[in-house]
């Protein structure tokens, strides 16, 4: 499954990058996500738990931050099993700034499932991970707005 998108926010690229490397942040603003620990440098233990129609189920496996270039870009490197099958992606993931407090994220990468995921159809994981991603972005909004609030 091919997985794009991109979102504008108003930040600067070097504050959403240190939010997107920043642990505490993303277990709070990950859709599903109820533990995210680090285990070493740039490589987490997460556990996810995501109910949405007919797909729901506990994921527990690692994330892995790759290929670094501070801070326009990087690549995940998801591995999530489950009772309902398995999830293995690559997203790259770009940080565009299009002013001094204007950022375009975009990302783009593929997702292999297994098991009932994989035989869920292509149409309905794709709704789901289109849902998480904007839960995500509108989490990774707010988060940001918050600490805007608490720094003046």
């Amino acid at each position: 499954m091919h997985l794009t998108g991109t979102h504008k926010f108003n930040a600067s690229t070097d504050k959403i990058w240190s939010k997107l490397m920043d642990v505490n942040t993303l277990e709070r603003i990950t859709p599903g996500v109820s533990k995210l620990e680090e285990i070493g440098t740039d490589q987490y233990k997460a556990i996810a738990e995501v109910k949405m129609g007919p797909v729901s189920g506990s994921f527990s496996g690692n994330l892995n931050v790759l290929d670094k270039q501070e801070p326009r870009s990087f690549v995940l490197n998801i591995k999530q099993n489950s009772k309902i099958g398995n999830v293995a992606a690559d997203v790259k993931i770009e940080l565009q700034p299009l002013s001094e407090h204007e950022t375009q994220l975009s990302f783009d990468g593929k997702a292999n499932m297994s098991g009932l995921l994989a035989r869920t159809g292509q149409r309905v994981m794709s709704g789901v991970a289109n849902t998480l991603s904007k839960q995500f972005f509108k989490a990774l909004e707010e988060e940001l707005a918050n600490s805007t609030s608490q720094e003046v």
